[in-house]
């Protein structure tokens, strides 16, 4: 009939699809404007003169800008006794977190390679007890190490926090590159034995090469765990070797008086940064290098 007027199921579809992907866009949206509002909060009130944040105006842009509490918190700021500010802290964790990211991931890869490519009697034990270090609770060793570290003579230095995280991250890493080599063929392994390549030529010139997605994901993983420790830098460490996040602990609370929230902050931030810039370069291969040995063949 030529009154009759006709609907098109494809539009009717179409427009729901379009319907449903605004709504879920306005839902990620608002989830993202959640997540970022601290971090907003600490920003603009790091930029603020501290009368500003006092009066009342903490979500608003400051009025007048200013740098002088990065300057204070940087090298100014009072931490613990002493007016040091983050600066030797910050050092002190860069000097921590590189050696033991460098050790924990080498050593964890020539694990996950005798693992799975040159297995001997018992190899499942010790896989087991790895994976059953990675699953004892920090406090737990607190003790212990305390002592160890006193017997190696590195007790509160940055080489004894090294020394705890390169020990502790072990597990971690043989973890990542035992699954992830487990997935290699080993048949180029049997090949570079048929050549003559002894077991270090093979992990160098074969495996190591390959193993940049799960090197990724490993490096990423330490670093933000023992740049973000607190408990074992607060146990292990004395005045000149605290890291980063005990220092900064130390300045909010050796503040008296009034508190200079926005010296805090930018304090807070600084120790935030490294870790939002490895995620920022980085981010991306976390994932990829997170399934790249999650499916064999």
């Amino acid at each position: 009939m030529s009154g009759m007027s006709t609907t098109n199921p494809a539009a009717i579809g179409g427009k729901s699809f379009g319907i449903a992907r605004v709504t879920l866009y306005v839902i990620l949206a608002l989830f993202c404007i959640y997540y970022l509002l601290p971090l907003y909060v600490m920003v603009v009130n790091s930029l603020k003169p501290l009368s500003e944040i006092t009066s009342g105006g903490m979500m608003s842009l400051p009025q007048e800008w200013t740098v002088a509490p990065w300057r204070s918190a940087w090298s100014e700021a009072q931490v613990g006794v002493e007016a040091t500010g983050l600066r030797p802290y910050f050092i002190n964790s860069i000097l921590m977190v590189v050696p033991a990211v460098a050790l924990s991931t080498i050593v964890g890869a020539l694990n996950g390679y005798v693992l799975t490519k040159w297995t001997f009697r018992g190899a499942t034990l010790v896989f087991g007890l790895l994976l059953f270090g990675c699953f004892i609770p920090f406090q737990m060793v607190l003790i212990p190490m305390a002592r160890m570290l006193g017997l190696m003579g590195v007790a509160g230095s940055v080489w004894g926090l090294i020394f705890v995280h390169f020990v502790y991250g072990i597990g971690f890493s043989t973890l990542y590159f035992r699954n992830y080599y487990a997935a290699f063929p080993t048949e180029l392994v049997r090949a570079a034995q048929i050549d003559g390549a002894g077991f270090f030529r093979i992990f160098w010139r074969i495996l190591l090469p390959s193993s940049g997605p799960i090197a990724v994901v490993c490096i990423i993983w330490q670093f933000t765990n023992i740049w973000n420790d607190f408990l074992f830098g607060a146990s292990f460490s004395d005045a000149d070797s605290q890291p980063m996040t005990v220092a900064l602990n130390n300045l909010v609370q050796s503040s008296t008086g009034v508190r200079e929230y926005n010296v805090h902050f930018a304090g807070a931030i600084m120790a935030a940064l490294p870790t939002l810039f490895v995620y920022i370069v980085a981010g991306r291969f976390f994932v990829r290098g997170l399934m790249a040995g999650s499916v064999k063949g």
